[in-house]
């Protein structure tokens, strides 16, 4: 099984990989690389860097998440907008289509999560020396959000109400 960079980075930086599965992958891909130092970032130099992230690199990944959607708004460019097409899209296929493909591999997310997470709560699973068991958390919280997103809707209109009064108060 290969390293999901892009779920870690759906869980550090939605703008970022938000664009990822898009036009605007090359843009996303180049960020993520210059946050961390990357000479020449391409998908195989990013995924191999962050395979052993650390909360540095991190942290300077969800700074460049922020600044990469202030570019993306200065542009124009509605991520939220392109967001809401793919998810729409997806839906359609399914009414379309009628898989259970998608109930199957969202029940497998949401028991994974909720199963790593009482794991570590409980005291059955331990990270101890290692950091692939937190990276297995954020990747499925990454796609258990996505499922909550794909069954519930997105929640992007509480996150534009809370920087509209972010942006009153100050």
């Amino acid at each position: 099984m290969s390293f999901d960079w892009r779920s870690l980075v759906g869980s550090v930086a939605p703008s970022i990989a938000t664009a990822l599965g898009g036009p605007l992958a090359g843009m996303a891909v180049k960020a993520v690389g210059d946050a961390i130092g990357l000479q020449a970032p391409t998908e195989n130099n990013v995924s191999a860097a962050l395979a052993n992230a650390t909360p540095d690199q991190l942290a300077a990944i969800k700074k460049a998440d922020q600044e990469f959607a202030a570019k993306m708004e200065s542009l124009g460019i509605d991520l939220e907008r392109i967001q809401a097409a793919d998810r729409d899209s997806a839906r359609k296929m399914q009414i379309d289509v009628r898989s259970k493909v998608p109930a199957l591999m969202a029940l497998l997310v949401t028991v994974g999560f909720f199963g790593v997470l009482l794991g570590l709560m409980g005291g059955w699973l331990h990270t101890g020396e290692s950091n692939e068991l937190l990276i297995l958390l954020g990747a499925l919280a990454a796609s258990w959000g996505s499922v909550i997103n794909f069954y519930f809707g997105s929640s992007a209109q509480s996150h534009i109400q809370t920087r509209i009064l972010g942006e009153k108060s100050k």
